[in-house]
């Protein structure tokens, strides 16, 4: 505790709201005057948020589900997403984010796991859930369109429809069966707004996500994150992080939320850190467009910044980021994936703030520990367990090891999830008896507490700050015809952190070639799970047993 910066505090009163529907209530009547949310140039008040939430909320009450009803958000950083957020909390159901590039495979796995009753989806991808939607539980869906934000938001976004004209769809008509119905997102609120909300009660112990990641096996799971666990983590990065903002003390403050609202850190970091310190969102839905981003920076003074070193890189290598203002931003946060040495040297360069990297994970909601905000430096480091946290090294029969000795990362604390959905056996795999969470990644922790990543015990590959897991990528690739066996390592890219590289061992008297497989990935990815390699082999290395070695594969 002696290295803490000053003024966090060792413990936090991590019960302080019995859910998050009363913090989030909270933060809407304490910051109803300010921006909740910019976006290309569209501004949502806290109270605007509130009042729409409240709308869609009772909406959806109305559809007949049950509470702790699974409802799935499918959409990229737009107002929508963080009106359907709430909204789907405060009627008493359960949020299922959903990455809106998944492919059909990735999507019917995901509904049908979480057994998913309705939908909130962006109308541009409304194609991909056609493809899977009778093959689901859910009997309910609701289109956004982009071009909603021209009436609904005051009509400022009169320049927007010029500006962006390829990317609107023509209006999207999804062909459903007698069972489903479809809503347009803008009618839902203005029924809604006619409705009143009935109190769910949601408690602590109730769920508020069904965050799915590939934990430390591969296979994708939902991480059943409570009310209480979100809640701790949004307060525990409270705790943390205040003390860098006490020069704007009762001034609003601007975040960037680039990073995705369905990834766990998005949501904790931006979307909830962002609501409880009275912050306004600045949404940008397609990051990847960097000059655009650029632009859009360069209308505001940002406070806090948190991204991946991707991002960090990208925006570092445009010549119009070198001259934007950074005279208030205060917390540059790194997260995701490890920041590169180089990359946070220049960053601090170029904006004078030292990037703060931290490190968690989707089971514990996500934030377990980070650097101090007050460093002269970049660390390297993944820094100090949050407030209430508690963290272990621990060696494959489960004792602590000394200081300076490598172990598994064990992370104990209120923002660790309850468990696996509908996974009793992945749980049990992965928690402790005195309630550790098992990371799976290997770290080292010196005297002071710091810790640092030295190795993954699992086979997860990191592309710019999204788990692959080897066993997805060879599972898929290998019902391919032409496919008799293959492995899936992860090999150092130089943009994101770590690519994904195939072996592939061709069938009997099959000529399948690389531009076959980029074709069949393509049709079963998402972008960041695509093999940027491929190396056709004639054997893989085994053990005794016959299990592939992917070590050995992934040798130089």
């Amino acid at each position: 505790m002696a290295h803490y910066p000053a003024g966090v505090p060792a413990e936090v009163a991590t019960h302080a709201y019995p859910s998050l529907v009363e913090l989030l209530e909270d933060c809407f009547r304490r910051h109803a005057s300010r921006d909740a949310s910019i976006c290309m140039d569209a501004r949502l008040s806290y109270r605007e948020l509130d009042e729409q939430s409240l709308a869609l909320g009772a909406w959806l009450q109305t559809l007949g589900l049950e509470r702790g009803a699974r409802v799935a958000l499918m959409m990229p950083n737009l107002p929508q997403y963080m009106v359907a957020i709430a909204a789907v909390l405060r009627a008493g159901f359960v949020v299922v984010n959903v990455n809106p590039l998944y492919t059909a495979r990735e999507l019917e796995f995901q509904l049908k796991d979480s057994g998913a009753k309705a939908i909130v989806v962006l109308e541009n991808f409304a194609a991909t859930l056609e493809e899977v939607l009778a093959r689901t539980e859910v009997r309910h869906v609701v289109l956004a369109a982009m071009g909603d934000m021209l009436g609904f938001w005051k009509g400022q976004l009169v320049n927007f429809a010029v500006r962006h004209a390829k990317r609107l769809v023509p209006e999207y008509r999804l062909p459903l069966e007698d069972n489903h119905s479809v809503t347009r997102f803008n009618d839902a609120l203005q029924q809604g707004s006619r409705l009143s909300l009935r109190r769910a009660g949601a408690g602590p112990d109730d769920i508020a996500f069904l965050q799915y990641t590939g934990g430390t096996t591969g296979t994708a799971k939902g991480a059943m994150l409570l009310h209480r666990n979100v809640v701790a983590n949004i307060l525990q990065s409270e705790a943390w992080f205040q003390p860098a903002f006490k020069r704007f003390a009762g001034r609003p403050l601007k975040i960037v939320c680039a990073l995705p609202l369905y990834h766990i850190y998005a949501l904790t970091a931006c979307n909830f850190l962002g609501l409880r310190l009275g912050m306004t969102n600045l949404l940008i839905p397609n990051p990847r467009d960097i000059p655009g981003f650029v632009k859009t920076l360069a209308k505001h003074r940002v406070h806090m910044f948190p991204g991946v070193n991707t991002l960090f890189n990208a925006l570092l290598n445009d010549p119009e980021f070198h001259r934007l203002d950074f005279s208030q931003l205060a917390v540059s946060s790194g997260g995701g994936m490890a920041v590169q040495q180089g990359t946070a040297r220049r960053w601090r360069e170029v904006t004078g703030s030292v990037i703060v990297e931290g490190y968690g994970l989707s089971e514990t909601s996500p934030v377990a520990t980070c650097n101090r905000f007050d460093l002269e430096g970049f660390s390297g480091s993944i820094g100090l367990p949050l407030p209430s946290t508690d963290i272990a090294i621990r060696d494959d029969e489960g004792g602590d090891v000394p200081p300076g000795t490598p172990g598994e990362i064990c992370i104990r604390g209120p923002q660790v999830m309850a468990g696996y959905w509908r996974r009793p056996d992945e749980t049990a795999r992965v928690m402790t008896g005195d309630g550790y969470f098992r990371s799976g990644d290997i770290g080292v922790m010196d005297a002071a507490g710091e810790i640092r990543i030295v190795d993954r015990k699992k086979d997860m590959i990191l592309v710019s700050g999204f788990n692959v897991y080897p066993t997805e990528i060879e599972q898929v690739v290998g019902l391919h015809p032409g496919v008799l066996e293959c492995a899936a390592v992860g090999v150092p890219d130089e943009k994101s952190g770590e690519a994904v590289k195939l072996f592939i061992v061709r069938a009997e008297g099959v000529t399948l070639d690389e531009n076959e497989v980029m074709r069949y990935c393509k049709e079963n990815f998402t972008a960041y799970k695509r093999p940027k390699y491929i190396e056709f082999r004639d054997d893989l290395p085994k053990s005794a047993v016959g299990k592939i070695l992917r070590r050995e594969l992934r040798k130089p």
